[in-house]
């Protein structure tokens, strides 16, 4: 998984922590989150707060 895989990431993520409501999660630990992701395979430095957004939004859309 990339950065750019942003529905996916929040599918992995939602699996992962389903007790997390991701609107209350701080980009520091959604950016650390998503590193950790078996299948992620991308730049860390690449994750900024544009991207981290689009996976907290797709991340709600997931829980909703």
């Amino acid at each position: 998984m990339k950065w750019i895989d942003t529905i996916r990431i929040a599918e992995e993520l939602h699996d992962k922590f389903p007790e997390v409501d991701p609107l209350t999660i701080r980009f520091t630990d959604l950016h650390n989150w998503v590193c950790e992701l078996e299948d992620f395979d991308d730049d860390p430095k690449r994750g900024g707060e544009k991207i981290l957004e689009a996976i907290q939004l797709a991340w709600i859309e997931e829980v909703q």
